[in-house]
């Protein structure tokens, strides 16, 4: 695209005009690169110590339910929804937190201003706060599986779940934080979020009541929590896994197309 520029000549009059190419648009992954790569420098310092808080939570609430549980369901239970509450602690409640202090200080305004698509600022967003669950959630599930008994031969399984609930938690995550009015109540909802993920996920779906079984269904982490669990089996049923982590992936990117429509909303406003 071009516009056009008066020339002038020599006596200050104008001549002609000459068209002037404008730079090109930014594209989406590189603007995701770089969001990415300027969030994980920023948050490094000062995430690392909630990721000690969100592991050493998960453990202590493992060690705490290995009093009353001993092993089968109840122990794969544990350990999963265990692990994946540490991507819920930093993904979902530590990322409603930080966009909603960024709406409320007016930090929108300066991503607005950047030539970057709003799909690159929550995506790369997402990313780094997601990255930053990864050695938390392996620490805690290899500690479940030795605290508990279970086997540990296929949690490679993780490579998966670790990346598809962190996309699904994130969305959330970011749109309570965009679409909150107030910043105390994004960082309510990301609380009541986290609570959810501890009390729908470390909990088997049995003894749960059949309401609150359907709200684990809408959690987008229970899938996440499903497909590990499954991996514990002496001979998982990997269609059933799959499908599972398929969930996940829909559940993830309809979070984060959510979470771009609400960052697009809030920088307008």
């Amino acid at each position: 695209m071009t516009v056009p520029a008066p020339a002038v000549d020599g006596r200050g009059g104008d001549r002609k005009e000459t068209a002037v190419p404008l730079a090109p648009r930014a594209r989406l992954f590189p603007s995701l690169a770089a969001v990415y790569r300027a969030q994980l420098s920023r948050a490094r310092v000062a995430r690392i110590p909630l990721l000690f808080v969100a592991t050493f939570q998960s453990i202590g609430i493992m060690v705490l339910m290995r009093g009353v549980v001993d092993g089968g369901v109840e122990a794969r239970a544990v350990v999963s929804g265990s692990s994946v509450l540490v991507v819920a602690f930093v993904a979902l409640n530590l990322l409603a937190q930080y966009f909603g202090q960024l709406r409320a200080g007016g930090g929108l305004d300066h991503y607005a201003t950047l030539p970057v698509p709003p799909a690159a600022v929550v995506l790369g967003t997402a990313g780094a706060y997601a990255s930053f669950t990864v050695p938390g959630t392996i620490v805690t599930a290899v500690v479940g599986s030795v605290l508990f008994g279970l086997p540990l031969a296929h949690l490679w399984v993780l490579v998966a779940v670790i990346p598809l609930s962190g996309a699904a938690l994130s969305g959330l995550g970011a749109a309570l934080g965009l679409l909150a009015p107030r910043q105390e109540l994004a960082a309510l909802l990301g609380q009541l979020g986290m609570s959810a993920a501890l009390l729908l996920g470390v909990l088997p779906s049995e003894r749960l009541p059949a309401p609150i079984d359907w709200a684990r269904d809408l959690l987008p982490s229970t899938y996440g929590v499903e497909a590990l669990s499954r991996s514990f089996d002496a001979h998982p049923d990997w269609k059933i896994v799959v499908l599972d982590l398929a969930v996940c992936a829909v559940v993830g990117v309809l979070s984060l197309s959510a979470a771009a429509w609400a960052y697009r909303r809030a920088a307008v406003r």
